[in-house]
């Protein structure tokens, strides 16, 4: 058994009874509650929803008089399962029946919960220590309590499902029971408590049916889009293409049609105004359409005649992760065709130097051989399922939000900046998510529908259409990468060079594999500046750069002569006995390990069945390992796509099958993108309005068997939620050069090969 001390980190992690101050508070307050009753399956619904009186032990726990246990779920939800997850690693500490337990999302409270975030693929890894704590601590209080009652040693009693034990005098007492007689117990800050043996988990490992499963199935409000409040008004919003600004506003028109109250412009964020990492760089002053209903506005909004003039070259400063920029927004109109022929000019000069290990230009000019290949990627829409919306009501003393946000913690500070309110007087309330992939972590559409809430005076819900969304950015950058190996006479790797660039960012890890097992090695970047709103995309950077290393080291093994994957775990293997450098962000033997068994679980080494054909990918980010193998054959000049075999080190899985799930999203969505997704631009102007032209993957294109298989240890989980989506791309790339012979360097691959348009 591990034990931890009840601090983590530079925040006292327990409080006393009374003390109700900041951080991860574990300050219980007991009131009477009876010991857990066995409840028949039948009557267990009903008695989950009729405690009569609910004891709050801390910010995570809540306890029924009839020993139901609500646990708060402190992140937004939006389909990677931490609603479910993150409190069965409470429960599982705290060792409870989980069918007795209810789940309550938290809102916005940062003095009751740390990080409450949800990207970056973090959550469950963030979340891990201190709910483990939370649940640990919370059970040695209780342990605590009956060792007096009993007048036995603590370390002579056990709990298990809700109840402790005393084996030796076969005294047996609920954690209702005890809740009373717990409330005058104190845990010094310094003071060991026992964690679980993995081996002992009981629910962590097991899988549990998602909580929000029937009243998403049955219609329950749960999206900002359900909510409706007496006065409510609608509101939408219009903006000008990127490059351009408002010049002038006709709604002489949409003023008088039915059911409109209001048209105006307004400022979302102050021109000196200090920005974070997720406020939006583009498109602060916008045209406002309000009235009664949807329809009714949206019919208006479309009446209004408007005038856009261009902006000038204009920056400001950033407040990002690590430390302040200044951001630079250049005026014109940008188009994808001059993007194009930048990165291509680009990609021909020297980078900034971001890793170099040994001599590599010496290397190549040594070279018998050189192998040299360019990759590219558009932008790309988010597209979420549930188009952007948020609810505000803002009044001189508070602002009230209800939105689909997958980081409150990040706008709160701009959103009192902006009302003129105090942060502690900003109340976001989050609702469960119609997806998010990142572009929900960018807080625009609060601070909208706040000021518009502030302006009129009155509860607001703002709705964007669909080309709305997929207009009005955040977009994926555009990339392009340039890889170049070099090779002696006898056709041994001597030289490896990675130049990546993009608009606006550059996609290079520097210190990612195969960084570490080469020895003369460079990696560069470079960026150009654009004034088209981008932003994080579902695993950041890794979705580019891991397609397009993964096909170049296809491209080097069958050029070298040897079989893709054991060319792979060679580099692996250096790196692991005689790494290159200090910096490697890897782990190789992880790293090899899902390569192993992706290979033994896809039966690699046999023979390709007749018109099958298989390509694989694997790459690390987010802190875990995925090596996948993706099996295809060709129809009607189609791909048509068979099988996926996917291995994943993640660390402790905490609900087996829906990370099964959360690796089968981001594999289907993966070969989605790599497939058809792409945005372009003409003048400032995105191309593709709707579904009718912004191309999806349908239900028929997806694989008909994904395959997953988690490498089964006991370290610390990691992230899910991304690392499965970039190495598909290069998966798909490999198998569709066996089956047709040529090789892919532009995403989308539907439009890279003639043969594949449909």
């Amino acid at each position: 058994m591990t034990h931890v001390k009840t601090q983590i980190g530079r925040r006292a992690f327990l409080k006393n009874t009374g003390l109700a101050s900041g951080g991860l508070i574990i300050g219980f307050s007991w009131l009477n509650s009876c010991k857990p009753k066995a409840v028949p399956e039948k009557e267990m619904e009903l008695a989950l929803k009729m405690p009569k009186e609910w004891s709050e032990f801390n910010s995570y726990i809540k306890i029924g008089e009839n020993g139901v246990v609500t646990l708060m779920a402190p992140n937004p939800e939006f389909g990677s399962n931490v609603k479910t997850s993150l409190p069965m690693i409470l429960a599982e500490e705290l060792d409870v029946d989980w069918k007795m337990v209810l789940i309550e999302q938290a809102n916005f409270h940062p003095e009751k919960f740390d990080r409450q975030f949800t990207g970056g693929s973090q959550g469950i890894r963030t979340g891990w220590p201190g709910l483990r704590v939370a649940g640990a601590t919370a059970r040695q209080m209780l342990l605590m309590a009956a060792a007096q009652q009993w007048n036995v040693p603590v370390n002579e009693l056990t709990t298990n499902n809700g109840t402790v034990y005393h084996k030796t005098t076969g005294q047996e007492i609920g954690y209702g029971e005890l809740a009373s007689l717990a409330k005058d117990i104190t845990i010094p800050e310094e003071q060991e408590v026992p964690l679980k043996a993995v081996s002992d988990f009981k629910i962590v490992g097991v899988s549990k049916k998602n909580v929000d499963t029937k009243n998403i199935v049955t219609g329950k409000p749960l999206f900002t889009m359900d909510l409706q409040e007496e006065g409510m008004l609608v509101a939408m919003i219009a903006l000008p293409p990127f490059g351009m600004k408002i010049k002038s506003v006709d709604d002489s028109v949409a003023k008088s049609m039915p059911g409109i109250k209001d048209v105006f412009t307004i400022q979302t964020l102050q021109d000196d105004y200090e920005r974070n990492f997720f406020d939006t760089t583009t498109h602060t002053k916008i045209a406002v359409v309000v009235g009664n209903s949807t329809w009714e506005v949206m019919q208006a909004k479309k009446a209004l005649r408007m005038e856009w003039e261009e902006i000038s070259d204009s920056e400001f400063v950033m407040a990002g992760f690590r430390g302040k920029t200044t951001i630079k927004v250049p005026a014109g109109l940008e188009s994808t065709e001059e993007h194009n022929e930048k990165m291509k000019e680009m990609s021909l000069k020297k980078g900034n130097v971001l890793r170099r290990d040994g001599n590599p230009e010496e290397a190549f000019l040594n070279a018998d051989k050189v192998l040299e290949r360019t990759y590219t990627a558009p932008y790309l829409a988010h597209n979420c399922m549930e188009p952007v919306n948020c609810f505000a009501h803002v009044t001189e003393k508070e602002a009230v939000l209800y939105a689909p946000t997958q980081a409150p913690e990040l706008i709160s500070g701009t959103l009192a900046a902006r009302l003129g309110l105090p942060e502690e007087n900003i109340h976001i309330n989050l609702t469960r998510m119609g997806g998010g992939f990142g572009q929900r972590a960018y807080g625009h559409h609060l601070v909208e529908a706040a000021v518009i809430s502030q302006e009129i005076k009155a509860p607001v819900k703002l709705v964007y259409t669909r080309e709305d969304d997929m207009t009005y950015g955040i977009y994926r950058p555009t990339y392009t990468a340039t890889y170049r190996a070099a090779l002696d006479k006898d056709n041994n790797l001597i030289g490896f060079h990675v130049r990546g660039g993009g608009i606006p960012e550059h996609p290079v890890a520097a210190n990612r594999f195969p960084a570490g097992a080469i020895d003369n090695y460079l990696a560069e970047g470079w960026a150009l500046e654009s004034n088209i709103t981008i932003g994080a995309f579902r695993a950041p950077r890794s979705n580019f750069i891991a397609g397009a290393e993964q096909s170049f080291l296809d491209e080097l093994a069958e050029t070298m002569g040897k079989d893709p994957i054991d060319f792979r775990l060679e580099l692996l293997d250096r790196a692991a006995k005689n790494p290159v450098g200090e910096n490697n962000d890897y782990e190789a033997e992880r790293y090899a390990g899902v390569l192993e068994l992706v290979k033994e679980k896809s039966g690699w080494k046999q023979s390709e069945k007749p018109g099958i054909h298989r390509g694989v990918s694997a790459y690390f980010c987010h802190n875990s390992y995925v090596a996948q193998v993706l099996e295809l054959s060709m129809d009607s000049e189609m791909p048509k796509m068979e099988k996926v075999t996917a291995a994943i080190d993640c660390g402790i899985v905490i609900n087996p099958d829906f990370a099964t799930n959360m690796a089968e999203g981001g594999i289907v969505d993966g070969i989605g993108n790599a497939m058809f997704g792409e945005m372009s631009f003409t003048n400032g102007v995105p191309d593709h309005k709707n579904f009718d032209t912004y191309r999806m993957i349908r239900f028929k294109e997806a694989p008909e068997t994904i395959d997953v298989h988690f490498v089964e240890n006991d370290t610390d989980p990691t992230g899910l939620g991304e690392p499965p989506f970039p190495p598909i791309f290069g998966a798909l790339a490999n198998a569709l050069y066996k089956a047709t012979g040529r090789r892919h360097y532009r995403q989308p691959f539907i439009t890279d090969k003639p043969s594949l348009v449909g």
